[in-house]
């Protein structure tokens, strides 16, 4: 599960949505579709039609993974800040029912109009 404690993931690259369906292709249900998929060097967070799923790859060998399901249903509250001059990254702040605040760190190509938009539509529907 995300450590709500140390609430920075690392920075995420906006990809292919194929590199999503490999992580979680596992995990998919009945009509559930990829519509972003970001990536760092091991790790993914990858949003779906029906949820956030991060994928936190641990330990050496990186055959320990945990996976964590964020229905939109339980994002209360969420907060995106573009890159600026100084500040390179985009951050994506998420306050999930009963859980705490997770904070990812987006590279600074990543256009968090669009992502705010998708978010939006899923958080208030």
């Amino acid at each position: 599960m995300i450590d709500f404690t140390n609430k920075t993931i690392v920075k995420l690259k906006q990809t292919d949505i194929s590199e999503g369906k490999n992580a979680i292709s596992n995990l998919l249900v009945k009509d559930e579709e990829i519509k972003f998929t970001f990536v760092s060097m091991r790790d993914k967070l990858v949003f779906t039609n029906k949820r956030i799923v991060s994928v936190n790859v641990k330990g050496v060998t990186g055959k320990k993974i945990d996976y964590t399901s964020i229905p939109y249903s339980n994002i209360q509250v969420f907060s995106l800040e573009s890159a600026g001059a100084l500040d390179l990254d985009a951050e994506l702040d998420i306050t999930i029912s009963g859980l705490g605040t997770v904070r990812f760190e987006l590279n600074a190509q990543t256009d968090v109009n669009i992502l705010g938009n998708y978010i939006s539509e899923k958080v208030l529907n």
